[in-house]
């Protein structure tokens, strides 16, 4: 009888840890190849997965920032997010918004990887009943999309533009011209601020274009056509990709005469591209100095700025945006309705949306911005002995 008594102990205690680690197993989240799941402030059973994320690369600095800024920006709600990345591929990003909608989602963010792609998946949602925000890039040729979360993104391309009309001087500077990808239509935004305060400038002779003959066809034009901007663009395009950036850089400066060297002024879009085509022009040695814009205030592109490689980035809180996401998510899962100080025509609907603000950021007040901000630390960079 003892030893019966000795055995059920026994299996008592083994059915106890056999319990104990099934359970330590069961809160451990998921992931898969396309995006990881993110449960924090609690455990997965305390709070409601019902906002789904799909980002177009893990690729870039600046998409792993809003990975992180989401799951901070969740971290004192009821709701945990799944965060998918399309990695540059349509049909990948349709499959993760097809997967959140099976988890049961009601609020997607979607940023789309082709803006115009994007609608058969913007589509899938609203027929699910899901809400629709698209998240800092618009979505096009759809009804299905219910709101838009962005920064201004034609003031970029005015704050862009203005910086290198307010640092040059003298007549027929070189103006090298360089746009984001076509299926974007951030980057026809970002081209039209530019282009609004630039093309006085050109016209006036201050400068002189040197890697377009699409945009010096229409340098007598400050407002030009969308037609019009897709033709420059697609002779400028850098498609956010580094690699076709410097490669086109290159290609300019072989083909420029000396009198579109010497002191240059350049248009690059963002940061990632900015950085490729600053390589490219210092290491020309008929280029004698630079003006360079940028975009994002991604941390490789805030130590060139420090180090005198680029000139300025316009500065895009993500903090704010991530924000102002979560809060419209916030907003439908409680039955209301965003706020919104304009619209934005995607070429199907007016889309509400209530654009976030941008900053300048050069040498002169990037401790300032970005250091007391709290956005990043001062030991995240390497800065000059005083």
């Amino acid at each position: 009888m003892k030893r019966f008594k000795g055995t059920v102990a026994v299996l008592v205690a083994l059915l106890l840890v056999v319990s104990f680690v099934s359970g330590c197993s069961s809160n451990n989240g998921s992931s898969n190849n396309t995006g990881t799941a993110t449960s924090t402030g609690g455990t997965t059973s305390e709070k409601q997965k019902v906002i789904g994320i799909v980002l177009p690369t893990k690729d870039e600095p600046r998409w792993i920032q809003d990975e992180t800024r989401f799951n901070d920006a969740l971290k004192d709600t009821p709701y945990s997010a799944e965060i998918m990345f399309s990695q540059g591929d349509s049909a990948r990003e349709k499959s993760n918004v097809e997967t959140l909608i099976s988890q049961g989602i009601k609020v997607l963010i979607l940023c789309p990887q082709d803006a115009s792609a994007a609608a058969a998946a913007a589509e899938a949602a609203k027929n699910a009943g899901v809400k629709v925000i698209s998240y800092d890039r618009l979505i096009l040729g759809t009804d299905a999309v219910d709101y838009y979360v962005t920064f201004d993104s034609v003031e970029v391309g005015r704050k862009q533009g203005q910086y290198l009309v307010d640092h040059a001087t003298g007549k027929n500077n070189p103006l090298y011209l360089y746009a984001g990808a076509l299926s974007d239509n951030n980057s026809f935004l970002f081209f039209q601020g530019a282009w609004e305060v630039l093309q006085p400038k050109i016209a006036d002779g201050t400068f002189v274009i040197a890697n377009s003959s699409k945009a010096e066809a229409v340098k007598s034009k400050q407002t030009l056509t969308r037609d019009e901007m897709s033709s420059i663009i697609g002779q400028i395009t850098t498609n956010w990709d580094f690699s076709t950036a410097k490669n086109l850089a290159q290609a300019n400066l072989s083909q420029a005469s000396s009198s579109l060297k010497g002191n240059v002024f350049i248009l690059a879009p963002n940061d990632g591209t900015a950085r490729s085509i600053a390589d490219t022009f210092a290491a020309d040695p008929a280029v004698k100095s630079y003006v360079i814009t940028g975009q994002d205030a991604e941390k490789p592109s805030v130590q060139y700025i420090i180090d005198g490689k680029q000139s300025m980035t316009v500065f895009k809180d993500v903090r704010v945006l991530v924000r102002d996401a979560i809060n419209a998510a916030l907003t439908y899962l409680d039955g209301g309705t965003p706020e919104s100080t304009t619209t934005y025509n995607n070429n199907v609907k007016d889309v509400p949306s209530k654009p976030s603000e941008v900053q300048v950021v050069d040498k002169s007040n990037v401790k300032s911005i970005l250091i007391d901000s709290g956005y990043y630390s001062e030991s995240d960079f390497t800065w000059p002995t005083q």
